[in-house]
């Protein structure tokens, strides 16, 4: 059973991907900068790189001015070499130095990326169940792949080209304006304009650009669900039916795709008219002042080409503003969820498990722990009671089997005893101690749990053995694991043995199989505490006499809860506890409750078929 998921968002969940942030905001470019810190040289050396850059962009006009009025006019080829031999250097050093800045800043950008997602991913291992009940996959994966790589994009195209276009957009008027400041005035004369349209355009990109990464996310969304629940959809011949969805979700996207870049394009093509119509401007007054003598031929060249420095960051504006907007949406939510603190919190006491127990390689402890409920309620929201004053208590050593109807509360019973959930009232206390005191390594390792969904890792069957190891159990501690789970004759028919690679979620192996890997895996693990959830529940007769003899070595020396729908599975229990609407109604053993005539009885019947 399934523990039931809230339906209710909480100060847990993550911001929608459809918030979007400003082109700026320092708040978040100052925690960026932080992240940054460590790499702050290789940020500074390319900063300072935006001087000998602008300067070589700012010469390169001076220069033709130069080469034409001093040279070409006065046929003055020996002069003229000279200056087309330095035209040529600065554009070798403004290349070779562009080169070194773009290098340095995606290497900064990669080395962000990679401090971000190993932070993301170490976090969301610290979180607790109820807020990946309440966050889909999808999300968390944007958050730590697609969000970090929008950061690390600001980093090569985003930040660096704006500032960098400051810099030279500053010193082009400084330029322009001690050449000619009348020329300049003309130039500059049109920039209202130009201001107004960027505004207008960037109103509507920002609403377009909220729109295309709405319709991405409802795509994403769709397409995981889709993807995970693909076996349902052939089962039920669904493939048209969905292929239709996926379509029309595409095309959405697509056409929202093309507002965005319709809105960018216009952009760039109103921004290029208001340029080319001052280049208009100025050879329609420039060519007055040079027919006064006040200006030189050169000169108009050289504001040609600095009114075209003006206008090119301009024109990439709706470009880098989408970047620096997707950047500081990703930053909002990266650090949304690294804000976030779990709702479960490791207790201080580090010492409720012996080292061999923490070690998870040792023999089982000789004085195994009690567990005890003591009037423990638990809702997932609101008065939804799943648990209702629920107490028991499992003697250390004993096996105790827990059944009821679906929806009883036992798989959450399971999983409060190693916190996967809080109780909302009550303790759970494992060896005489809350487990809210206890240090979470130490209780998980205290405490194993095999599910009824078995999850195995993609990898060879030895490695998911080693899982709970460390890397530093023996073969032999293997070897007597799968002996003991019954699960030595298929992994030797297998065709690589312990070495065979086992597909995403254990698909090659059957449901048995994973199972009984799951049990050699709890041996290998070795807790003194052991919960069995639905452990053959969906196996075949001759898989779950294995299971079944596996579990009673299992079991051995332990203190241990079995969870099992199948009441033939419980028999070899010490005592059976029925659980009711979140309490426990009946306990004795399996005989006892027959005796009883009361829910338990009900249960035995009804499967027998009576």
């Amino acid at each position: 059973m399934t523990a039931p998921r809230p339906s209710v968002q909480s100060r847990a969940d993550l911001h929608d991907d459809e918030i979007l942030g400003k082109a700026y905001d320092a708040r978040l470019a100052a925690r960026l900068w932080k992240v940054t810190r460590p790499y702050r040289h290789v940020v500074l050396i390319s900063a300072f790189l935006f001087l000998p850059i602008s300067a070589l962009e700012l010469l390169q006009p001076y220069l033709m001015k130069v080469a034409i009025d001093s040279h070409i006019l006065r046929g003055d080829w020996t002069g003229l070499t000279a200056v087309a031999t330095a035209f040529l250097l600065a554009l070798a050093g403004l290349y070779a130095l562009r080169a070194l800045q773009s290098y340095l800043m995606h290497l900064t950008g990669q080395r962000v990326m990679h401090d971000l997602r190993h932070r993301l991913f170490a976090h969301a291992q610290k979180m607790d169940a109820a807020f990946f009940d309440r966050n889909p996959v999808g999300r968390l994966m944007t958050r730590i792949l697609n969000d970090v790589e929008a950061v690390s994009e600001m980093f090569g195209s985003g930040v660096v080209a704006i500032l960098g276009d400051l810099v030279t957009l500053a010193g082009v008027v400084v330029v322009m304006l001690a050449m000619n400041w009348r020329l300049a005035l003309v130039t500059f004369a049109l920039v209202p304009l130009l201001f107004l349209v960027a505004a207008y355009f960037r109103a509507r990109a920002r609403t377009a650009y909220r729109g295309l990464r709405t319709r991405l996310a409802r795509l994403n969304a769709f397409l995981q669900e889709s993807l995970q629940g693909m076996t349902v959809i052939q089962l039920f011949a669904r493939e048209p039916q969905e292929r239709q969805r996926f379509q029309a979700l595409n095309a959405d996207y697509r056409d929202a795709q093309f507002r965005s870049t319709a809105y960018d394009a216009s952009l760039y093509v109103v921004v290029e008219a208001i340029g080319s119509a001052a280049i208009a401007l100025l050879l329609w007054y420039g060519g007055g002042q040079i027919w006064d003598g006040v200006l030189t031929f050169g000169g108009l060249v050289a504001f040609l080409e600095y009114t075209n420095r003006f206008f090119l960051p301009i024109r990439d504006l709706g470009a880098k503003y989408a970047v620096m907007q997707a950047a500081m949406a990703s930053s909002e939510r990266i650090f949304g969820l690294l804000d976030l603190e779990p709702a479960i919190q490791s207790g201080t006491d580090g010492d409720g498990a012996p080292a061999q127990a923490r070690a998870g390689v040792g023999p089982a402890r000789s004085r195994p722990p009690v567990v005890e409920f003591r009037n423990v309620w638990l809702a997932y929201e609101g008065e939804e009671w799943v648990l209702r004053d629920c107490s028991f208590a499992v003697k250390a050593g004993e096996c105790v089997a827990l059944v009821g109807v679906t929806g009883a509360g036992k798989s959450t019973i399971a999983r409060l005893m190693n916190r996967s959930y809080d109780v909302t009232r009550g303790r759970v206390l494992v060896g005489g101690m809350d487990v809210r005191e206890w240090d979470l390594t130490a209780l998980r390792r205290h405490v194993g749990l095999i599910p009824q969904d078995v999850f195995l890792f993609t990898g060879s069957v030895e490695g998911n053995l080693r899982l709970s190891g460390d890397g530093i159990v023996s073969r032999e501690v293997l070897e007597r694991a799968v002996a003991s789970a019954n699960a030595r004759s298929f992994i030797e028919s297998l065709p690589d043995g312990f070495r065979y690679r086992i597909r995403e979620r254990g698909a090659n192996l059957s449901q048995g199989q994973r199972q009984l890997l799951a049990i050699a895996r709890a041996l290998v693990y070795n807790p003194a505490v052991l919960v069995l959830d639905e452990a053959t529940s969906s196996v075949d007769p001759e898989s779950e006499a294995l299971i079944q003899s596996a579990m009673g070595r299992l079991l051995a020396g332990r203190t241990s809860l079995v969870i099992a729908h199948r009441l033939s599975t419980v028999k070899m229990a010490d005592r059976i506890l029925i659980l009711h609407k979140g309490r426990v109604r009946e306990e004795g053993t399996h005989a006892e409750l027959l005796r009883l005539g009361g829910i338990y009885a009900r249960l035995y019947e009804l499967q027998r078929g009576g």
